[in-house]
């Protein structure tokens, strides 16, 4: 089992997301994944009330 297939299967679904997304030739896609795991988390995080204006603006 090689290095990739054993970090593959402790990330569980971000690794089949990141594994399907790197056979598909899609590496433009994640960045974009990060970043809206990056604010999805900063949400949950602070718990929505302090970053809402911020995130308002954004969209």
């Amino acid at each position: 089992m090689g290095i990739v297939e054993r970090a593959r299967t402790k990330l569980g679904i971000a690794g089949e997301v990141i594994a399907f997304l790197w056979a598909r030739k899609l590496w433009w896609l994640i960045p974009m994944v990060a970043m809206l795991l990056f604010f999805g988390l900063l949400i949950v995080f602070t718990q929505g009330s302090a970053v809402a204006p911020f995130i308002y603006t954004l969209f």
